[in-house]
């Protein structure tokens, strides 16, 4: 049988794909894997479709067996021990894989040629946390499906992509639909303030500290549609940055979205990293 069994989950790991998109009518987020860029880098290396679902392995701390022969590799943080990051390699029947902690960012991709193959939910393998949606997160003795294969596998042996930064990350801050509901002041401070991620901070979305941004307009706001790298002000004036998991609608206003491209590398932030918002 082609399967990968869980010896330990690690902090959290969760079976993610490219996620819903095309549902948020029907009030169902797209969710997804938080940095797409390394997940679709770890499938080209085994030579998967796009769409193939990965492992989103958070802080490391997974320790996979192989039912059979099996080429993987990991891509994004990478952790001490995996032995295949960037550089596709064989894991033979019977052996395991475990990720330690890694020294800088915070969630590794393991793609699987063939990919995992567990059941669909409304067209996608996603495990979307805020929602309920998808296989539950990875828990001891899970045996996960190994699909078929079905391309070719590209021949590279090291791919030069840089890790993640562990000191601070700079994004490009697009303008929003409520920016007016911010003083013209804290409109400034957001884009020049250094803001840190707190603890509190999951695939739903980064909240970060910092300065406090006054509101121009104090008025309830009418619940309008949110989108990943929406950047929302609630009352208390700190900022919450969505990332895959965000809900569909929200009443804060947005003052600003983080450009798309960005919101991968914010997915990598972990708790006590600065992040400044480029305007």
């Amino acid at each position: 049988m082609s399967a990968l069994t869980v010896v330990a989950p690690g902090p959290l790991t969760t079976v993610q794909d490219l996620g819903r998109p095309g549902l948020a009518g029907i009030g169902v987020g797209r969710s997804g894997v938080c940095d797409r860029a390394s997940a679709a880098l770890a499938n080209r290396l085994v030579g998967n479709e796009p769409g193939a679902a990965v492992l989103e392995a958070t802080f490391g701390g997974l320790v996979l067996q192989a039912e059979a022969d099996l080429l993987v590799v990991t891509t994004g943080a990478r952790c001490p021990g995996s032995g295949v990051h960037d550089a596709p390699g064989l894991l033979r029947a019977g052996s395991t894989l475990a990720l330690g902690a890694p020294p800088a960012g915070l969630r590794t991709y393991l793609a699987v040629r063939g990919g995992i193959a567990v059941e669909p939910v409304l067209g996608s393998r996603s495990t979307d946390l805020l929602a309920g949606l998808g296989p539950p997160a990875l828990r001891p003795g899970d045996v996960l499906p190994v699909g078929a294969p079905t391309g070719e596998v590209p021949g590279v042996d090291v791919a030069p992509v840089p890790d993640p930064p562990g000191e601070e990350v700079t994004v490009r801050l697009l303008p929003g639909p409520r920016g007016d509901w911010l003083t013209s002041s804290a409109l400034d401070v957001l884009g020049s303030a250094a803001w840190t991620v707190t603890a509190e901070s999951n695939r739903v979305g980064l909240r970060l500290d910092g300065p406090r941004l006054e509101r121009s307009v104090p008025d309830e706001l009418p619940s309008e549609g949110l989108v990943r790298g929406a950047l929302q002000v609630p009352p208390s004036g700190a900022p919450v940055l969505f990332l895959a998991d965000a809900p569909v609608t929200g009443g804060y206003p947005v003052a600003g979205y983080v450009a798309d491209d960005d919101v991968d590398r914010c997915g990598q932030l972990r708790p006590g990293q600065t992040l400044r918002l480029r305007r």
